[in-house]
C-alpha cells in the first residue's frame, strides 16, 4: 500500500510537468489509478477528451513521459 502511494505521488508529479503542454491545446490530464502491475489509468479532459489524436497523446506523450521517469510504469490507459 505504501509503495502504491509513493508511486501515485511520482505519477502526479510527472503529470504536472506535462500538463502545461496539454493545457496549451485546451486539454488536460487527470490521474485516476495505478495497479500493482504498473498500469496507470488517466483521463484526458477538455479538448483532449474528444480529440481524434487523444490515443496518440496518451501513448506518445503521457505514457512516454511517465515511463521515462518511473520505470515501474508498464502501460498507460484511458479511464
Amino acid at each position: 500500500m505504501e509503495m502504491e502511494k509513493h508511486m501515485e505521488e511520482k505519477i502526479k508529479a510527472v503529470l504536472e510537468k506535462i500538463r502545461p503542454s496539454l493545457q496549451a491545446h485546451g486539454g488536460d490530464v487527470e490521474f485516476v489509478s495505478v495497479s500493482e502491475d504498473g498500469v496507470v489509468k488517466v483521463r484526458l479532459t477538455g479538448a483532449c477528451g474528444g480529440c481524434p489524436m487523444s490515443q496518440m497523446t496518451l501513448t506518445m506523450g503521457v505514457e512516454r513521459a511517465l515511463k521515462a521517469e518511473i520505470p515501474e510504469v508498464k502501460k498507460v490507459e484511458a479511464a
